[in-house]
């Protein structure tokens, strides 16, 4: 992990033939131009290179000052006149730029703050760093290189693998495991109980109660999973709810008890998945969906936002709406309902003929 470059640091110059050298792609125009920074089309300078990925934003290209466009090879032939970096996978290059220019974000120095908690027999690999006022229980293990910052717990027999990062406030319960390079942003929550409760009487009471269902199981987060902020990850009533290596969340996503999450899924802000459903790899969701209990959703599933799923879906397919359907369907439904109104005011003239036609064959 690097320590010394990232947002905060100065940026390097590299040449545009240099770029094209180590991340592929093609240099049309001036190739020995020199990279200082990356910026959007409104604000880039001619030292600076920016994007056209979305066809949006082909508009603003011409009012730009960016020294350099990084392009996909559907717009190569656009803008003649200008120096452009043309790339198959433009998302990748802008990637391979920015590590380039800054590194990756900085990460504090390594070493333990006296004033953070660690267990007499909790376990801690070699150049972790632990911010004050962290606390690590007893029987935690923590693998090499783990930086730990301020007001993060990591509970009792928990497991933290190497080049994992916690950011402030992240809460690991007892007993959960993250694979290696996992990256949990600030008051994430891995292994909370789940919302399990049995609902009867219980003890000669008449009065119908909640009452919880012990949670003995755990939550495993496996490898290069990277969760945004305040993220929930139930753990299981029994075994493990899994988060497959790879996915991506971003904040706010909540995943219920028992739930095996496929890797390289990707989930948009405000997913919420209740407890026992699975899904296959691949799997995208757009922000606020929600997915009912005991599904199980396909591969390369795409869901589209805002969408509430009630059945299983097939490997493969791309759904939307509430409920939701097959996104061609959806788009039918949503057209017809934005004719409701037309169709409302039709279906009045329609009632109308029909009672006047009825009062002339009465009058017959």
């Amino acid at each position: 992990m690097d320590r010394t470059t990232g947002p905060e640091s100065e940026p390097r110059a590299i040449s545009l033939a240099s770029l094209v050298s180590t991340l592929g792609g093609e240099a049309v125009g001036d190739a020995s131009w020199a990279l200082r920074g990356c910026a959007t089309l409104e604000d880039a300078g001619p030292d600076e290179l920016s994007f056209v990925i979305h066809p949006r934003y082909l508009g603003r290209v011409p009012n730009s000052a960016a020294g350099c466009l990084l392009v996909g090879k559907e717009h190569a032939a656009r803008w003649p006149g200008r120096t452009r970096w043309v790339h198959p996978e433009p998302y990748v290059a802008l990637r391979g730029a920015l590590r380039a220019l800054h590194g990756d974000a900085p990460l504090p120095e390594v070493g333990i703050s006296p004033d953070a908690g660690i267990a007499p027999n909790a376990q801690v690999g070699e150049l972790c760093t632990i911010r004050p006022g962290a606390y690590v229980a007893p029987r935690a293990n923590l693998g090499r290189r783990v930086v730990v910052y301020p007001n993060v717990y990591v509970g009792k027999g928990a497991v933290i693998g190497d080049d994992c990062v916690l950011h402030p406030g992240v809460c690991v319960y007892a007993g959960c495991v993250l694979g290696q390079r996992v990256t949990l942003h600030a008051n994430t929550v891995i292994g909370q109980d789940g919302f399990g409760y049995a609902t009867t009487k219980l003890d000669g009471d008449d009065t119908v109660k909640h009452h919880r269902l012990p949670a003995v199981g755990n939550a495993v987060v496996e490898d290069d999973v990277e969760m945004g902020a305040n993220c929930s990850i139930d753990r299981a009533t029994l075994g493990s709810t899994v988060i497959g290596r790879g996915t991506k969340f971003s904040n706010n996503v909540v995943i219920g008890h028992g739930c095996k999450i496929g890797p390289h899924n990707l989930f948009v802000a405000g997913v919420g998945i209740a407890g026992s459903t699975t899904t296959g790899s691949h799997v995208t969701m757009g922000g606020h969906v929600g997915v009912a209990g005991h599904l199980t959703l396909g591969n390369r599933v795409t869901i589209a936002a805002s969408s509430n799923v009630m059945h299983d879906i097939p490997e493969g397919e791309t759904w939307g709406g509430t409920p939701a359907q097959p996104l061609t369907q959806a788009k039918r439904v949503l057209l017809q309902q934005q004719r409701l109104p037309e169709l409302a005011a039709t279906v009045k003239k329609l009632e109308k003929r029909v009672w006047a036609l009825e009062q002339d064959a009465g009058n017959a």
